[in-house]
């Protein structure tokens, strides 16, 4: 169900499950997170906030012989900390291979130093912070997707009935998304890089011949924040700023969203749950309006009062160069038809952050873009 059904392309094939904790404490009774400020080789301002570890199963096991990853030992059993969440999560399928990482945020017992480089943050300082560009990386947002089951400041269970006005059931939703699982085919056959058709390799990059999608090229890195000092490493560079986006509308006076099945070459399973739209405009220019992908024209038309969440942040910065997303939610109104492709349905908020929980469910587009409307959830609820 892609605008290409066939295609090959460079890709990351790292295989190992690495950690995205974030470490958290309440304190005179709101809810704090340990937050890392830290440097990656492909940030485009050096330094964003981080989980409290992020760190590869190389970094954390010392296969490189680097310094001991700090506050490891409250993600790894045996912990004394209360796990809240705790999910493989896949990461970018376009540009990774079955590509997984364990998010977890644990509730901290007993009394945390704060290192070098680290600080508490409560909750509601973090949701400002997210809507400042580049400054909360990834990794960050897709461990803090968990955000919704944080109410009050206080730790509590998912609340009895999430569906409360939703248009669909959750076992409905799941019968879609496996309706369209059993109904789309994924083959995927990794050939030697020299061997990959449209693209050309030239001494310091691969690109594609027209231009479009990324780029890979290499960097060296000097770094004095990080477990391993200096290294080399090749990494991404997109063509263009993406975009990534949500359209809404009320139901019966409840915000839903609209949820894409999609697939992407290094989808895990066939597809994931993702935002309305995902891609990088440029790589679509002057292609036909048959190639466009679907709804983009909506989100180019949107009228400022219809724009409920709009900001710029960064892909991670440890694969991906200079790689930036535009985050969008916009309330298509009450006359956008309700019936739509079958990739495509409508689900609560609260239904698709209740996803996240199980892995390879919710993409990290929609992870991303679920943490920057946390703080947006009351307003986006019709009175």
């Amino acid at each position: 169900h892609r605008d290409t059904g066939a295609w090959t392309q460079p890709i990351i094939l790292q295989p190992e499950i690495g950690i995205l904790g974030i470490l958290v404490k309440v304190f005179d009774g709101v809810v704090h997170c340990l937050m890392q400020a830290k440097m990656e080789p492909g940030n485009i301002n050096l330094l964003q906030l981080s989980p409290t570890v992020q760190a590869t199963r190389s970094n954390y096991t010392r296969v490189h012989q680097g310094n001991p990853v700090p506050y490891l030992e409250h993600f790894v059993a045996p912990r004394a900390g209360r796990t809240v969440i705790d999910a493989l999560q896949s990461e970018q399928g376009s540009w990774f291979l079955d590509k997984r990482n364990r998010n977890i945020i644990v509730e901290a017992a007993g009394d945390v130093a704060v290192r070098e480089d680290f600080c508490w943050l409560s909750l509601g300082q973090i949701a400002e912070l997210l809507k400042v560009p580049n400054l909360v990386n990834m990794d960050s947002r897709t461990v803090l997707s968990g955000m919704p089951f944080f109410l009050q400041g206080n730790f509590v269970d998912r609340v009895a009935s999430p569906e409360s006005g939703s248009r669909h059931s959750v076992e409905q939703l799941l019968s879609w998304f496996t309706e369209v699982k059993s109904h789309y085919r994924l083959e995927r056959r990794l050939v030697p890089l020299a061997e990959v058709r449209d693209w050309v390799r030239s001494a310091d990059r691969v690109e594609h011949e027209e231009g479009r999608y990324f780029t890979v090229i290499g960097v060296d890195v000097s770094a004095s924040n990080r477990e391993v000092s200096q290294w080399s490493q090749p990494m991404f560079e997109p063509v263009g700023r993406g975009l990534i986006g949500f359209l809404g509308r009320n139901i019966d006076g409840v915000f839903h969203i609209l949820v894409h099945a999609r697939t992407e070459a290094g989808t895990h399973d066939v597809v994931e749950m993702a935002p309305t739209l995902s891609c990088i405009p440029n790589s679509y220019r002057g292609l036909g309006a048959e190639r466009k992908p679907r709804y983009l024209d909506f989100f180019d038309a949107a009228s400022p009062s219809k724009i409920l969440v709009d900001v710029v942040h960064s892909e991670e910065g440890g694969r991906f160069y200079h790689a930036e997303n535009r985050y969008l939610v916009v309330d298509a109104g009450e006359d956008f038809d309700l019936d739509v492709p079958d990739d495509y349905c409508w689900m609560t908020m609260d239904q698709l952050s209740g996803f996240v929980l199980y892995g390879n469910h919710v993409n990290v587009a929609a992870r991303c873009l679920l943490s920057c409307m946390v703080d947006a959830r009351v307003p986006l609820v019709a009175a």
